[in-house]
């Protein structure tokens, strides 16, 4: 496997970030990238038992991480987090909403369990958490917030109807929030990031078959790592973001080049 380094210097000392999804893969990688560049950071999903891994590994480098098991689909238990966060931290400076399942199945055999599973999950939890990170945010006259999305949100997946129809909710919600909340007096940026196949355990199990589609699909030949993802969202969250807001930044190797 790819090794990557964290290799973004970015300093986020004196502020605080939320992450949802952040028991593993992807939404792990981009806690422990916030909490390494300096970020106070809250782990939040449902496994309690991940979650206190993710925060661990943010402490015993030095940082500052706290465990928040929530249902990511419900109302008051996101409010309720982000009351968390802002009455333990003062603030909350970063929001990321990366908290995603997939429920793969051929349209004419998708259940509505499947379709509203995936739909709650992937994209109802977004506007949930973004709702409520913006009060404080709006005080702030400050604020972050990265969205992720997928490819699968650009250009469809067979099997994924539901998958896709939440990712590409998201570009869309993403957009247009972030010009809700672009003006001088909140100068809060809102961003969405698409990453292509990523590895994780589940593209492992996929062996050979992985291998072949990487090499035809796939102009850079190889897998992202979940780090290349969460550098992305460095940047975003970063002073040097401060003026990209309302945009898609596809992180595929070129799959949709």
């Amino acid at each position: 496997m790819t090794q990557i380094n964290h290799s973004i210097e970015v300093n986020l000392s004196g502020q605080t970030a939320l992450v949802t999804g952040a028991s593993q893969g992807i939404g792990k990688a981009i806690a422990l990238s916030l909490g390494a560049s300096g970020a106070k950071v809250a782990c939040l999903a449902r496994n309690a038992e991940k979650l206190e891994a993710t925060v661990g590994e943010i402490q015993s480098a030095g940082g500052t991480a706290m465990v928040i098991p929530c249902d990511a689909t419900d109302s008051e238990a996101a409010q309720a987090a982000v009351e968390k966060v802002v009455a333990d931290w003062g603030q909350l400076d970063i929001l990321v909403n990366n908290a995603g399942i997939t429920r793969d199945n051929l349209l004419p055999r998708m259940s509505d369990e499947e379709w509203d599973a995936v739909i709650l999950t992937n994209l109802r939890s977004v506007f949930l958490f973004t709702r409520a990170a913006t009060h404080p945010m709006m005080r702030a006259k400050r604020g972050r917030i990265v969205n992720i999305s997928s490819v699968s949100g650009l250009m469809g997946n067979p099997g994924q109807s539901n998958y896709s129809a939440s990712k590409a909710g998201i570009i869309g919600f993403t957009q247009t929030v972030a010009r809700e909340l672009a003006s001088k007096r909140r100068q809060i940026t809102v961003n969405a990031i698409c990453p292509g196949f990523i590895a994780s355990e589940m593209t492992e199990a996929l062996g050979s078959a992985l291998d072949d589609m990487v090499k035809q699909k796939i102009p850079l030949g190889r897998l992202g790592q979940p780090e290349e993802v969460a550098q992305a969202v460095l940047y975003l969250a970063s002073d040097s973001g401060a003026y990209i807001t309302g945009q898609v930044l596809t992180v595929d190797g070129g799959l949709t080049a």
